[in-house]
């Protein structure tokens, strides 16, 4: 039995070979192409083609000491939430040039702290994460380690480099003065057991004046939980009349699950969500819900990143982005 022999990649030197150039010439046409003219620049880039040449960037990278690469850490890309973000990160770098790895948390501390100790030690141009970096030892590394990062969805004055996001504290706050506004006193809060949903859920407490009814399910959130809470609270308040959720997911599942009980929304009960998910505007009656400029967060963290990996002064190295409630059917009179 032969054994079928590895195929041998294509080098640079077969690149020149193919176009009929020297082998500096053709490493300028690929990297620096302004030196040299348009015409070799296209022979070189037939030749890629027709060796199927792929680029060591991690050989430039050790020259240049750029990697071309920022790293991303999200909780779970499930969550619709912070999909508008990542999308608008990744198209933002792709055009400055830079490509964007993911790597998932599932809400989970300890993973975090080995995903940045991996990142750091592969030495990425930057680093974006949803959240703060809770653990000291991870932020002092961060630190140290020299690499621009920038945290997003939540705030803080005192980032480990810069940041992007807004007061959680505050949003919670803000549906609890609204719901106060309508006349709503018999109210419970649907929330996911992460850090930041547990946040925005302190900040509703404390303005309603008092501790309510509160039905805390797994990270990240799904219809399914929705369903579950919404049956928890109303155990322990069957008079309840609005139901604050952490994220538009379980807003979902609560108003399954009322209408399966019969319960008229927003009539009898009340809803509102978190995160302006694409199908909140869409389900009947619609998701009221506090919306996040996503795609803005996305597009300032990248060009933060982008400004100091070119030397610059980031102007507004912390930006407040801020937050609105989107009032629809859920809660509308």
């Amino acid at each position: 039995m032969n054994a079928t022999l590895p195929i041998k990649a294509a080098t640079l030197h077969d690149v020149a070979r193919e176009a009929g150039v020297s082998l500096i010439t053709a490493s300028r046409a690929l990297s620096n192409p302004g030196l040299v003219s348009d015409k070799t620049i296209e022979r070189v880039k037939q030749a890629v083609e027709v060796t199927g040449y792929i680029p060591n960037l991690l050989a430039g990278g050790l020259k240049s000491k750029r990697s071309l690469l920022v790293a991303a850490l999200v909780p779970a890309l499930s969550v619709s939430q912070f999909l508008p973000t990542v999308q608008s990160l990744n198209e933002s770098l792709a055009e400055a040039g830079y490509q964007l790895i993911l790597g998932q948390t599932g809400y989970d501390s300890a993973r975090e702290e080995a995903m940045l100790n991996t990142m750091i030690s592969r030495r990425p141009d930057g680093i974006v994460i949803t959240g703060l970096v809770q653990s000291p030892a991870g932020r002092e590394r961060l630190q140290r380690a020299g690499i621009p990062v920038v945290e997003t969805w939540d705030f803080s004055d005192r980032p480990v480099d810069m940041l992007v996001g807004f007061s959680l504290l505050k949003v919670g706050g803000a549906v609890a003065g609204y719901f106060l506004g309508k006349g709503w006193h018999k109210v419970g809060v649907a929330t996911g057991s992460d850090h930041r949903a547990l946040l925005r859920r302190e900040g509703f407490v404390a303005t309603i004046g008092r501790d309510v009814p509160t039905a805390i399910v797994p990270a990240p959130s799904s219809l399914e939980l929705g369903r579950r809470a919404l049956s928890e609270l109303l155990l322990k308040e069957p008079a309840l009349r609005a139901v604050c959720c952490s994220s538009d997911q379980l807003a979902h599942g609560v108003l399954i699950e009322a209408q399966a009980r019969g319960l008229r929304v927003p009539e009898d009960l009340a809803i509102c969500g978190f995160g302006n998910a694409d199908f909140s505007a869409h389900t009947v009656p619609s998701i009221s819900t506090v919306h996040v400029d996503g795609p803005e967060i996305g597009r300032l963290a990248a060009r933060m990143i982008v400004e100091r990996c070119r030397g610059e002064v980031v102007e507004k190295p912390v930006v407040d982005i801020g937050f609105r409630i989107v009032e629809r059917g859920s809660t509308a009179a």
